[in-house]
């Protein structure tokens, strides 16, 4: 069973933030050999959504509030643990993410170009180039709203 939490910063309890940080890196630096600042502080401001199994961090979400990265709320760090990958954790990561919002709240996020097609689905549409984020190719995608981020 995967028991869901969201919480804001100051409620993370330390043994969440480090599984967080651990999980953050194990993905983004160790598997997909990316180099960079994982802890840039946007964590303090941004409210976290985590999936846990048999105490285990296994999908998650940063949810950073408008005006500190975009004007507009926005989602980055989302993974799922590689062993439970293709199992539909990930939609159900983002429908909850999305979920959190009013339907007509404007969400942004900066896309690995690979999973647009699973952005979409959840209505979110690119706009712009694709550009290098730490040597991965991205682009920005936006859901209901213009390029007003």
């Amino acid at each position: 069973m995967i028991t869901w939490f969201h919480k804001e910063y100051e409620d993370l309890s330390r043994d969440e933030l480090y599984n967080i940080l651990r999980l953050r890196q194990e993905v983004f630096i160790i598997e997909q050999h990316c180099n960079y600042l994982d802890a840039d502080n946007y964590d303090i401001k941004s409210s976290h959504l985590m999936a846990y199994k048999e105490n285990q961090l296994i999908a998650y979400m940063r949810i950073v509030p408008a005006g500190a990265i975009y004007l507009n709320i926005s989602f980055g760090r989302i993974l799922v643990k590689k062993e439970y990958r293709s199992l539909g954790i990930g939609k159900e990561l983002l429908k909850r993410g999305v979920g959190l919002f009013q339907t007509d709240t404007i969400l942004v996020m900066s896309a690995q170009v690979y999973l647009v097609k699973f952005y979409e689905y959840f209505g979110f549409n690119s706009i712009g180039d694709e550009y290098l984020e730490d040597e991965i190719l991205h682009i920005k995608m936006i859901r209901n709203g213009k390029n007003s981020s």
